[in-house]
């Protein structure tokens, strides 16, 4: 099966970088926007991430990798909702910052900036790969 690229967001103050560092793996629970959701249920083991950190921060700081499919989310009150467990890889050596994205030409049709305010969407592989390079991987 072919690899497939993703970002997720996070509010600092809610789930930080530095938290999935330190829990060394976490349950992506807390999705509530169907289109997020579809795209939780497309994420398979391997598939690669970043880490975007919004709000105060508005940077890609790492590199995450999905290691457990969906499953029920057990913070919803509803049926229907999902989750999937990710692990962290790396720190990106350089944050990719918002106004970088922004400033990337190959990157203007990226879900992440037509979607701003979506919180799991997929990358092309191209997508991945030049904000890979932006941080310095």
């Amino acid at each position: 099966m072919t690899t497939q690229y993703w970002l997720v967001k996070s509010e600092p103050e809610a789930y930080a970088w530095t938290d999935l560092m330190r829990d060394g793996r976490t349950d992506w629970t807390g999705v509530r926007n169907y289109q997020a959701r579809n795209h939780l249920k497309a994420m398979v083991p391997g598939d690669q991430v970043f880490f975007y950190a919004s709000v105060t921060t508005k940077a890609v700081l790492g590199l995450a990798e999905v290691t457990r499919s969906y499953f029920p989310d057990t913070t919803a009150d509803e049926d229907g909702w999902v989750a999937v467990e990710l692990k962290p890889v790396r720190a990106l050596p350089r944050p990719v910052k918002l106004e970088q994205i922004k400033a990337e030409p190959s990157l203007k049709d990226t879900a992440f900036l037509r979607q701003g305010r979506l919180s799991v969407m997929p990358l092309t592989q191209a997508e991945f790969k030049v904000i890979a390079k932006l941080g310095g991987v």
